[in-house]
């Protein structure tokens, strides 16, 4: 089954990713790409400055840039990844949800709507059927279904392993790599021999978004999660891979190789393309100083989560996480949120 596909801000760093990750991808088939009216009409490789680790694809290179308007997006694409400014796409993915498409989205906007899927496929793939809320709620024929933030999505997997235990309060503190930012985001005159002890409403999605994430559907709403999320969020000088250093207190007393295995054995799911077959690898106590940003942030192609450092506490356990902001953390979200709406038949 060939699946057409457009990027909605495809010319930024993750709507690179994204065309990164589609290359050669078995189901989706890239028809469109959309930028903003000053890139409207060029080629795509005049519109964007590349700066992926991999050539642009030959065909996506030669391709016109469109307009980000319904109109100037083919009636046969299917799905749509958007990769947008949140204030943008706020204004815009509504435009596109009337006319009909179906929209995976990176942006930050509506996740915490009541009507709208923040999903994980691994955690939460039951949560797509608030799609049929949204529709009667809203009155548009498209669908719209958002991934977490990037720090968010690196400790929630990790989180739905150890509810088993019975989950109750979560303290985090993230070292997050500056490619979070964007391109521009951070200076060099800023993070060079720094860290910086604050990134402008992260605390908030992280507190929020793992909440609805591990939430229950009820056929007609999510109740978020029980458990207390408090968040520290800093920048780092590394270029690509959150870390996170999470306390967890849970209402039994798992040993840490109770822990080690409930994330090791935590499943993913073999009938998408981009999930890894071990979602979470797990590092054990001989290796007490893994994982590490520059030699764990590919695990499964960027898609997979590492965890280590597994230790038992007064209240629970401690461990630390990491993930590839980029990938897994954004347009590989998104991508995979992709491959669930066509599994599930919602494209």
């Amino acid at each position: 089954m060939s699946v057409r596909v457009g990027i909605l801000g495809a010319t930024g760093a993750v709507g690179q990713r994204f065309i990164q990750l589609l290359d050669d991808h078995p189901t989706f088939d890239l028809a469109a790409v959309t930028a903003s009216d000053e890139s409207a009409g060029k080629t795509y490789r005049e519109a964007a400055k590349w700066r992926v680790d991999t050539p642009i694809p030959e065909d996506v290179g030669e391709m016109e840039v469109g307009a980000t308007d319904p109109d100037a997006v083919p009636d046969d694409v299917d799905l749509l990844f958007s990769s947008l400014p949140s204030g943008v796409a706020a204004e815009v993915e509504p435009a596109f949800l009337e006319e009909g498409y179906v929209v995976s989205s990176n942006s930050s906007n509506d996740r915490m709507a009541a009507d709208v899927p923040l999903t994980i496929p691994e955690i939460n793939p039951d949560h797509l059927e608030l799609i049929e809320v949204q529709r009667d709620e809203r009155g548009w024929d498209g669908a719209l279904v958002k991934n977490p933030n990037c720090s968010t999505i690196t400790m929630v997997p990790t989180l739905a392993a150890l509810d088993e235990f019975g989950l109750e309060t979560v303290n985090v503190a993230t070292l997050q790599a500056v490619s979070g930012a964007g391109y521009s985001g951070v200076t060099s005159m800023e993070i060079i021999d720094n860290a910086i002890p604050h990134i402008g409403g992260e605390e908030d999605k992280m507190e929020t978004e793992s909440r609805k994430l591990l939430g229950e559907f009820d056929g007609a709403e999510v109740a978020l999660h029980d458990a207390a999320v408090s968040a520290s969020c800093n920048r780092i000088p590394t270029l690509d891979g959150h870390l996170e250093n999470v306390f967890a207190e849970l209402s039994a007393d798992p040993s840490a190789g109770d822990v080690r295995e409930a994330m090791r054995s935590f499943e993913g799911r073999d009938d998408l393309h981009s999930s890894p077959d071990q979602l979470i690898q797990v590092f054990g106590p001989s290796e007490p100083d893994r994982p590490q940003p520059r030699l764990d942030r590919t695990y499964a192609g960027g898609m997979g989560i590492s965890a280590g450092g597994v230790a038992t506490t007064a209240d629970g356990v401690q461990y630390n996480c990491l993930a590839h902001n980029t990938v897994r953390g954004a347009a590989g979200a998104s991508l995979l949120n992709g491959e669930l709406l066509v599994e599930e038949g919602w494209v």
